[in-house]
């Protein structure tokens, strides 16, 4: 059976353990065997990050190790696969740029915090976006800092309306991503976090995480 492990933690307004329970049974239902963890200790366990097919990290900003770190991204290289969704993903230990190298972007903002903004669909022959339209959030629409290696499938545009930041105005942001890192394979991201009450945006992330090593999917509910 194949094996997933999900990581939570960090702040709590991202509502880390409320997301692993949103996708933890989906991962269960695509054939994983799940494991949650608190700690990231996990991560030094080679033995054990090598057996993996997925990991999931949810922790918003916090500190990792120099030897947590070293395990994550020694799993990621050789093949596991990484998903994750927001700032648990893309706001976590913001002094690790080997960190933020994996991920391929860092979150640096979102002018006038919670908003309505549009998710458009760049992709539309992806496994992960097949099949959905361009859809609205209620969420922090991010600014982030991309690398511009990431495969991108859908974005977002910035009004420049918010907050003073005039000077934004039509910035086309990714917000759906896979990318290589190393050797491993594709890595996913979507930044929508309040989204996981959104029917689109659970949807992406939901074929995301089951794209990434079952090679299908379902629709996450």
């Amino acid at each position: 059976m194949k094996k997933a492990l999900m990581v939570w933690g960090g702040w709590d307004g991202h509502e880390p353990k409320e997301t692993v329970a949103r996708f933890a049974p989906f991962l269960r239902e695509n054939g994983f065997d799940v494991r949650i963890e608190d700690n990231m200790d996990v991560y030094t366990d080679e033995a054990y990050m090598s057996s993996l097919s997925l990991v999931v990290p949810i922790w918003t900003m916090g500190t990792i190790t120099n030897e947590q770190e070293a395990g994550l991204l020694s799993a990621v290289k050789s093949g596991v696969g990484l998903a994750g969704w927001h700032g648990g993903t893309c706001d976590a230990f913001r002094n690790n740029t080997n960190y933020q190298w994996m991920t391929g972007g860092q979150w640096v903002s979102h002018p006038g915090n919670i908003i309505e903004y549009t998710v458009n669909i760049s992709k539309v022959d992806h496994e992960i976006t097949a099949g959905l339209n361009d859809f609205k959030m209620n969420s922090e629409q991010y600014y982030m800092h991309t690398d511009p290696g990431n495969n991108v499938l859908a974005t977002t545009t910035f009004d420049g309306t918010h907050e003073g930041a005039h000077w934004i105005a039509g910035t086309v942001m990714p917000v759906i991503w896979t990318r290589i890192f190393e050797f491993g394979p594709r890595k996913f991201r979507f930044r929508g976090f309040r989204g996981r009450r959104n029917r689109a945006s659970r949807n992406a992330v939901g074929r995301a995480l089951a794209q990434l090593q079952v090679g299908r999917f379902q629709v996450a509910s």
